[in-house]
């Protein structure tokens, strides 16, 4: 078994590639887990693979992966109902703010206006591939039915 993937951002350049790597994940309010006691965020999602092209799929292909903040001095959400465990989420980004060294903010971007803001210590993040979706769930496309439904 091969080791997954793991990037880890330290800086403000480090989280852009991060940001690069999230476009277009979905994440269920569900997978959202603030753990203040511990300061860290922990987001399941289900992110587009980019390495798909090199072994010749034709579809796109979806890894799990869990995105992770550590040093998080509070946590506020906008426009996501967390209470409200199924709310489907597409991430279009995540953005740092710095504030007094090495302090800052980072926001976590969502469709519909959607936003999750993380005041931070530093900047202290991990994305990590837990693997391929075995579900199948990477097969539907947004809006379509499951293969072999006829209309």
């Amino acid at each position: 078994m091969t080791a997954q993937p793991k990037l880890i951002a330290l800086d403000a350049d480090g989280l852009a590639v991060i940001s690069a790597h999230l476009r277009g994940a979905r994440v269920q309010a569900r997978d959202i887990i603030w753990r203040q006691g511990e300061k860290r965020l922990v987001v399941g999602m289900n992110r587009l693979d980019p390495e798909q092209a090199d072994f010749g799929a034709t579809g796109p292909r979806r890894l799990v992966a869990a995105l992770r903040f550590e040093r998080v001095l509070s946590c506020k959400s906008r426009n996501i109902d967390l209470e409200a465990p199924e709310t489907a989420l597409e991430l279009f980004g995540i953005e740092f703010h710095p504030a007094e060294a090495p302090g800052g903010s980072a926001v976590l971007i969502f469709g519909h206006g959607g936003a999750l803001r993380l005041d931070l210590e530093c900047l202290e993040c991990e994305l990590a591939d837990l693997g391929a979706d075995d579900l199948g769930t990477s097969e539907i496309a947004e809006g379509s039915e499951p293969p072999g439904m006829d209309g």
